[in-house]
């Protein structure tokens, strides 16, 4: 019993971890995205069809730049986090 614990934690020491990575990048970018639905459909839209023009609301503008703030803030950190 005392060296199968021991040989679990030698294991668990030995394991490499990630802070980040392809993986986390990914659920970032998702988590933005489903900002930006939630923000749409505040604003009465749906977000994914074409709203360009000049009947555009500015609550939808307001809506792009906070998903461009978010998606920017992601390549960011995927850039500077340390990936095995």
């Amino acid at each position: 019993m005392r060296f199968a614990l021991v040989a679990a934690l030698v294991a668990l020491v030995a394991v490499q971890t990630a802070e980040a990575g392809p993986l986390a990048y990914g659920l970032c970018q998702s988590g933005c995205n489903a900002l930006a639905v939630a923000c749409y459909g505040a604003a009465g839209a749906v977000f994914g069809t074409v709203t360009a023009g000049v009947g555009v609301a500015p609550a939808i503008i307001g809506c792009n730049a906070a998903l461009g703030t978010c998606t920017a803030a992601c390549a960011a950190t995927a850039l500077i986090a340390p990936t095995p």
